[in-house]
This record gives C-alpha cells, structure tokens and sequence, in this order.
C-alpha cells in the first residue's frame, strides 16, 4: 500500500518519482494512476531517463521497486497529457 500512497502524494505535490522497472533506474513525472480494462494498476507517467528513452510510458504499479518521491517539482502541464485516456477504465488519481 505504500507504494501507491507514494504514487498519490507525487501525483497530488506535482513531484517527480525514481524508481526500477523491468532493472532499470527511471526518473518520470507522473501523471495518472488507475485501472486499465484487464483490472491490472497502471501508472502514467512522462519518462525523464531509463529504459526506452523519454515520453509518456504506462508502468504496471506490481512491477515497480525502490519507488520514491523526489524534492523535484513538474508543471503537470504537459503537450501530451490527457486527462481522460482511454486506456484507463478507472482513474484513481491524476494530475
């Protein structure tokens, strides 16, 4: 439960998050947490460095570890966000 508490602080605070998913360090803004169609909790978020370069990338919450908030602060406004993503059956939190 942690984990996404940290996620809903970071999301609601516009902080940004490290974290490893599939072995590799990530540094991402994070936009929308929630439900996709398969029931499976998803994050959202704009990738800053890791895995396959930069941009929106969606996270299973399962798969991520070492999660933690950062002092750095985003704008929450970015080009690409979409505040009502289809790929989300249910949003719990976003930006």
């Amino acid at each position: 439960m942690a984990v996404i508490n940290t996620i809903y602080e970071a999301i609601g605070d516009r902080r940004v998050l490290t974290f490893v998913y599939k072995g590799q360090e990530r540094i991402a803004e994070p936009y929308i947490v929630g439900y996709d169609e398969k029931h499976k909790l998803v994050l959202s978020a704009v990738q800053l460095s890791g895995g396959s370069g930069v941009g929106f990338r969606s996270f299973d919450v399962d798969a991520l570890s070492e999660l933690a908030k950062t002092e750095r602060r985003f704008s929450g406004t970015h080009p690409d966000y979409n505040p009502r993503d289809p790929y989300f059956a249910h949003i719990l939190r976003q930006v």
